[in-house]
């Protein structure tokens, strides 16, 4: 083991071997996003596809890592910050940056060993999960939220959630729900942003590196294959959802067993 990684060891001799041949995808770069792109590159990942269209704006300074006022000056995209901030820490890594939508990576996150999705839309997340189980790729999604209580109060929240194929997904929790689905689709094209701030980001994104460690690294004896963590940003917890176990013995009817993977994805990999 390299002395780069050498406080790593704890993971496994092989961990920084399986590390740098990790490809991770990481779908939008704001606030949480950037967290995972900077950890990734601190961790030893040798290949990244940090997706998202957007450029830098003077709104995504409170949170975007990376991002300085010289980006929103120039319009940066965000996907290009990803790219300078893993090569400064991880130059030896090999970083396929995306200006665009995630569905215009398609080819590249299909061969992803996990993706992380960062986005705000209900129907983004909806597809990312499903475009994750037709390739049979772990999928970690990351969300958070500012609910107002009263005209001047308000609480934070967030949550989550590790889809693996043939295990329970984003529907089965809750977290997805045809309602909001349908709230969201009659706000198509409302302005305004949500309301976001750097904390809760780095705290989910955070969390959500550490389930992605217990699955390709054997440091830890109880190797996860499903999880649900939901955050009180008001009581500054991160715990289990007390659902987890409610969700885990049942089988999910959302994505039957029968339609996991890609018919032809013997063809349409990439060699090796």
């Amino acid at each position: 083991m390299t002395e780069r990684h050498s406080r790593q060891s704890f993971l496994g001799a092989d961990s920084e071997r399986i590390l740098r041949d990790a490809i991770v995808g990481i779908a939008g770069l704001g606030g949480g996003g950037s967290h995972i792109v900077q950890q990734l590159s601190h961790i030893g990942i040798g290949t990244l596809v940090p997706v998202d269209p957007d450029h830098v704006e003077d709104s995504n300074l409170n949170r975007l890592v990376g991002a300085t006022d010289a980006d929103v000056a120039a319009g940066t995209p965000k996907a290009v910050v990803a790219e300078r901030v893993t090569k400064a820490i991880n130059p030896k890594a090999q970083i396929i940056p995306v200006i665009g939508r995630w569905q215009e990576a398609h080819l590249e996150l299909r061969r992803c060993t996990c993706v992380f999705g960062c986005v705000d839309s209900w129907t983004e997340r909806e597809q990312l999960e499903r475009f994750a189980r037709r390739f049979l790729i772990p999928y970690i999604d990351i969300g958070m939220d500012v609910h107002a209580i009263e005209e001047s109060e308000f609480s934070i929240s967030g949550q989550i959630f590790l889809s693996m194929p043939g295990q329970p997904c984003l529907r089965c929790a809750g977290i997805l729900t045809d309602d909001l689905l349908a709230e969201e689709a009659q706000r198509y094209g409302a302005a305004g942003g949500k309301p976001q701030v750097i904390w809760p980001n780095g705290l989910l994104a955070s969390a959500a590196i550490g389930l992605f460690m217990q699955l390709v690294t054997p440091w830890h004896p109880h190797h996860r294959n499903f999880a649900y963590l939901e955050y009180d940003g008001d009581n500054q917890s991160l715990q289990q959802s007390p659902l987890t176990e409610l969700i885990r013995r049942k089988p999910c009817e959302h994505f039957a067993a029968d339609e996991l993977g890609e018919p032809l994805f013997e063809d349409i990999a990439p060699a090796g």
